[in-house]
Protein backbone atom coordinates (compact mmCIF):
# COMPACT_ATOMS: atom_id res chain seq x y z
CA UNK A 1 0.00 0.00 0.00
CA UNK A 2 1.61 3.45 -0.80
CA UNK A 3 0.55 6.60 0.86
CA UNK A 4 1.01 9.83 -0.54
CA UNK A 5 1.80 12.90 1.67
CA UNK A 6 1.74 16.62 0.86
CA UNK A 7 3.99 18.85 1.96
CA UNK A 8 6.64 16.38 2.73
CA UNK A 9 9.48 18.28 1.13
CA UNK A 10 12.67 17.65 3.44
CA UNK A 11 14.75 14.91 5.25
CA UNK A 12 13.42 16.21 8.58
CA UNK A 13 9.95 15.31 7.35
CA UNK A 14 11.20 11.79 6.02
CA UNK A 15 12.63 10.92 9.80
CA UNK A 16 9.15 12.39 11.42
CA UNK A 17 7.20 10.46 9.18
CA UNK A 18 9.23 7.15 9.81
CA UNK A 19 9.37 8.02 13.70
CA UNK A 20 5.48 7.92 13.41
CA UNK A 21 4.80 4.92 11.84
CA UNK A 22 7.36 2.79 14.13
CA UNK A 23 5.53 4.48 17.08
CA UNK A 24 2.27 3.16 15.64
CA UNK A 25 3.69 -0.16 14.77
CA UNK A 26 2.60 0.54 11.05
CA UNK A 27 5.85 -1.40 9.16
CA UNK A 28 7.25 0.20 5.76
CA UNK A 29 9.01 -0.73 3.26
CA UNK A 30 10.83 2.71 2.21
CA UNK A 31 9.80 6.39 3.26
CA UNK A 32 10.22 8.94 0.70
CA UNK A 33 9.77 12.17 -0.29
CA UNK A 34 6.03 13.04 -0.50
CA UNK A 35 5.47 8.61 -0.54
CA UNK A 36 5.30 6.03 1.74
CA UNK A 37 5.44 2.59 0.60
CA UNK A 38 3.71 0.71 3.33
CA UNK A 39 4.50 -3.60 4.16
CA UNK A 40 0.66 -4.43 4.33
CA UNK A 41 -2.92 -2.70 4.01
CA UNK A 42 -3.52 -0.61 7.44
CA UNK A 43 -6.65 -0.56 9.21
CA UNK A 44 -9.20 2.75 8.41
CA UNK A 45 -8.49 3.51 12.15
CA UNK A 46 -4.62 3.60 11.69
CA UNK A 47 -4.86 5.54 8.53
CA UNK A 48 -6.80 8.28 10.68
CA UNK A 49 -4.67 7.84 13.53
CA UNK A 50 -1.91 8.42 11.29
CA UNK A 51 -3.36 11.57 9.70
CA UNK A 52 -3.82 13.32 12.56
CA UNK A 53 -0.64 12.77 14.11
CA UNK A 54 1.03 14.29 10.46
CA UNK A 55 -2.24 17.14 10.13
CA UNK A 56 -0.43 18.21 13.31
CA UNK A 57 2.74 19.11 11.85
CA UNK A 58 1.56 20.34 8.42
CA UNK A 59 1.44 17.16 6.32
CA UNK A 60 -1.81 15.74 4.63
CA UNK A 61 -2.44 12.58 3.24
CA UNK A 62 -3.45 12.66 -0.43
CA UNK A 63 -6.30 10.72 -1.85
CA UNK A 64 -7.07 12.97 -4.93
CA UNK A 65 -5.26 11.33 -8.22
CA UNK A 66 -4.06 15.02 -9.44
CA UNK A 67 -3.19 16.27 -5.70
CA UNK A 68 -0.82 13.23 -5.41
CA UNK A 69 0.83 14.01 -9.74
CA UNK A 70 0.87 17.81 -8.32
CA UNK A 71 3.04 16.59 -5.12
CA UNK A 72 5.40 14.30 -6.93
CA UNK A 73 6.24 16.70 -9.72
CA UNK A 74 7.30 19.09 -6.63
CA UNK A 75 8.94 16.51 -5.11
CA UNK A 76 11.12 15.59 -8.32
CA UNK A 77 11.98 19.18 -8.54
CA UNK A 78 13.05 19.62 -4.66
CA UNK A 79 14.79 16.88 -5.01
CA UNK A 80 16.46 17.46 -7.62
CA UNK A 81 17.62 21.03 -6.94
CA UNK A 82 17.95 20.67 -3.30
CA UNK A 83 19.24 17.04 -2.49
CA UNK A 84 20.91 15.91 -5.99
CA UNK A 85 24.91 16.26 -6.29
CA UNK A 86 24.37 18.00 -9.26
CA UNK A 87 21.72 19.01 -11.90
CA UNK A 88 20.34 16.70 -15.24
CA UNK A 89 21.81 18.03 -18.11
CA UNK A 90 18.59 17.89 -20.09
CA UNK A 91 15.22 19.86 -19.99
CA UNK A 92 13.61 19.38 -17.46
CA UNK A 93 10.26 18.99 -19.52
CA UNK A 94 12.52 15.60 -20.41
CA UNK A 95 13.47 15.57 -16.96
CA UNK A 96 9.84 14.77 -15.34
CA UNK A 97 8.73 12.68 -18.45
CA UNK A 98 11.68 10.45 -17.57
CA UNK A 99 10.70 9.84 -13.93
CA UNK A 100 6.48 10.25 -14.30
CA UNK A 101 6.16 8.97 -17.68
CA UNK A 102 3.76 11.66 -18.90
CA UNK A 103 3.14 14.50 -21.10
CA UNK A 104 4.97 17.72 -19.56
CA UNK A 105 2.23 19.71 -21.44
CA UNK A 106 -0.29 17.91 -18.92
CA UNK A 107 1.33 17.80 -16.37
CA UNK A 108 2.22 21.25 -16.56
CA UNK A 109 -1.60 22.91 -17.15
CA UNK A 110 -2.54 20.56 -14.21
CA UNK A 111 0.45 22.15 -12.05
CA UNK A 112 -0.40 25.56 -13.05
CA UNK A 113 -3.87 24.67 -12.39
CA UNK A 114 -3.62 23.78 -9.41
CA UNK A 115 -0.72 25.85 -7.63
CA UNK A 116 -1.01 29.09 -9.29
CA UNK A 117 2.37 29.09 -10.86
CA UNK A 118 3.96 27.36 -13.91
CA UNK A 119 6.29 24.48 -12.57
CA UNK A 120 9.51 26.56 -14.34
CA UNK A 121 8.27 29.58 -12.27
CA UNK A 122 8.46 26.89 -8.87
CA UNK A 123 11.86 25.67 -10.62
CA UNK A 124 13.09 29.29 -10.43
CA UNK A 125 12.11 29.96 -6.61
CA UNK A 126 13.71 26.81 -5.83
CA UNK A 127 16.97 27.23 -7.81
CA UNK A 128 17.61 30.91 -6.18
CA UNK A 129 16.85 29.40 -2.25
CA UNK A 130 19.01 26.95 -2.84
CA UNK A 131 21.38 29.40 -4.61
CA UNK A 132 21.27 31.65 -1.27
CA UNK A 133 21.90 28.47 0.92
CA UNK A 134 25.64 28.14 -1.16
CA UNK A 135 25.96 32.12 -0.94
CA UNK A 136 25.48 31.57 2.91
CA UNK A 137 27.79 28.65 3.22
CA UNK A 138 30.30 30.40 1.57
CA UNK A 139 32.07 27.35 0.17
CA UNK A 140 31.80 28.48 -3.52
CA UNK A 141 32.31 31.62 -6.10
CA UNK A 142 29.18 32.59 -8.44
CA UNK A 143 31.10 31.25 -10.89
CA UNK A 144 31.06 27.82 -9.16
CA UNK A 145 27.35 28.04 -8.08
CA UNK A 146 25.98 29.34 -11.63
CA UNK A 147 27.99 26.35 -13.07
CA UNK A 148 26.40 23.82 -10.11
CA UNK A 149 22.97 25.17 -11.02
CA UNK A 150 23.36 24.86 -14.61
CA UNK A 151 22.96 28.34 -15.32
CA UNK A 152 24.21 29.84 -18.39
CA UNK A 153 26.68 32.29 -17.04
CA UNK A 154 27.15 34.06 -13.66
CA UNK A 155 25.30 37.02 -15.27
CA UNK A 156 21.94 34.71 -16.54
CA UNK A 157 22.09 33.33 -12.36
CA UNK A 158 22.61 37.45 -11.51
CA UNK A 159 19.68 38.61 -13.05
CA UNK A 160 17.28 35.95 -11.99
CA UNK A 161 18.54 36.09 -8.73
CA UNK A 162 18.28 40.38 -8.70
CA UNK A 163 14.82 39.65 -10.53
CA UNK A 164 13.64 36.99 -7.76
CA UNK A 165 15.23 38.49 -4.47
CA UNK A 166 15.49 42.76 -5.45
CA UNK A 167 19.16 41.86 -4.92
CA UNK A 168 22.68 41.38 -6.45
CA UNK A 169 24.01 38.15 -5.26
CA UNK A 170 27.22 40.28 -4.25
CA UNK A 171 24.95 42.42 -1.98
CA UNK A 172 22.97 39.09 -0.33
CA UNK A 173 26.56 38.10 0.03
CA UNK A 174 27.47 41.57 1.74
CA UNK A 175 24.33 41.62 3.77
CA UNK A 176 25.49 37.98 5.35
CA UNK A 177 28.78 39.19 6.31
CA UNK A 178 26.88 42.14 8.01
CA UNK A 179 24.83 40.20 10.25
CA UNK A 180 27.90 37.90 11.69
CA UNK A 181 28.60 38.04 14.82
CA UNK A 182 32.57 37.43 16.22
CA UNK A 183 32.59 35.40 18.62
CA UNK A 184 35.76 36.40 19.85
CA UNK A 185 34.09 39.85 20.70
CA UNK A 186 32.61 38.37 24.02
Amino acid sequence: MILYIQNMVSLRCKLFVKTELDNLGIPYNYVDLGEVKLKNIISDQSKETLSKILHEVGLEIMEDKDARLVEKIKNIIIEMIHYSDEMPNINFSDFLFEKLQQDYHTLSELFSKTKGITIEHFIILHKIERVKELIMYDELNLTEISYLMNYSSVAHLSNQFKKITGLTPSFFKSLKRKNRTNLDSF
